[in-house]
């Protein structure tokens, strides 16, 4: 039985792209498309930015190739896969960035690990994080366990991310995201957003 999403506190709850970037989104993207996702994030994303929410869009980069992980593994890079872009690590258009969103560099999967942004989210009194991106079983799965570990709430909204397999994408959603936070939608999101903000009202 899911736990309900009664109105989301927008002073103590921040949002968290990862990685809607031209050298991403690139990438074919299961069970939906790296486009549907950036069409769904950046709805997610101007809702929050509407009601001047924290809203933080990570993106991965590298300078000279020495500061990413590059680790002797089994299995090749599914992220060297994709075709090359111009600009790789600028975040896509659709979403942009203005001069509130809160932009982070990260040069791993996970949002925390390296940057400030536990800093930041603790100095906002932020307890709650939404996530969305791609991908699911990578930058947003390691974010979430990250998160998680930091003893944040975490809502996850599902159809604003994509993995690179339809294995890799329902194996977390079923096993993993449920264990650590709350699964809703876009829609059930704002939704929250807005009863939250007509409770004020009445």
């Amino acid at each position: 039985m899911m736990n309900e999403l009664k109105g989301l506190n927008l002073e103590s709850t921040a949002l968290i792209a990862i990685d809607l970037q031209n050298g991403v989104v690139t990438l074919q993207g299961e069970p939906y498309s790296t486009a549907e996702i950036v069409a769904k994030a950046a709805k997610l994303i101007n809702a929050f930015r509407e009601k001047e929410a924290f809203v933080a869009l990570l993106r991965v980069t590298s300078k000279d190739g020495k500061d990413i992980l590059n680790p002797v593994t089994d299995s090749p890079s599914q992220f060297r896969s994709g075709t090359p872009s111009k600009n790789p690590s600028e975040i896509v258009s659709e979403i942009g960035v203005t001069e509130n969103d809160f932009f982070i560099t990260k040069h791993q999967w996970g949002a925390f690990y390296g940057t400030d942004l536990d800093l930041q989210l603790r100095r906002r009194g932020i307890d709650t994080i939404v996530l969305c991106g791609i991908a699911t079983g990578y930058g947003v799965d390691t974010t979430a366990r990250e998160a998680y570990q930091h003893g944040y709430n975490q809502v996850f909204a599902i159809d604003a991310m994509t993995g690179l397999s339809l294995e890799e994408h329902d194996y977390v959603l079923k096993y993993i995201f449920p264990k650590i936070g709350r699964l809703r939608t876009v829609d059930e999101i704002i939704d929250s957003i807005s009863n939250k903000e007509k409770s004020k009202e009445m």
